[in-house]
């Protein structure tokens, strides 16, 4: 099933505020996938928004970062 306009957006804007949130924190992808338990691949796919990601991956990225996943989805 094909994804709307309006999910694309979304899910591209959950990559940009993963991508922002690690990188003011000092922290590589590789290091961020490590911590999740990911590969580095999967964890290039969620930041650029090519990747459906599920509440288990945002709440394994929001703990590994230290943050809230509202913090990543807002």
């Amino acid at each position: 099933m094909a994804l709307t306009k309006q999910e694309i957006d979304f899910l591209k804007k959950i990559g940009r505020n993963i991508k922002a949130i690690r990188a003011e924190k000092g922290v590589s992808q590789t290091e961020l996938a490590d911590l999740c338990g990911y590969e580095r691949s999967t964890l290039n796919r969620l930041e650029a928004g090519g990747s459906n990601v599920t509440a288990k991956t945002l709440l394994k990225i929001a703990k590994a970062l230290g943050v809230t996943v509202v913090d990543l989805v807002q």
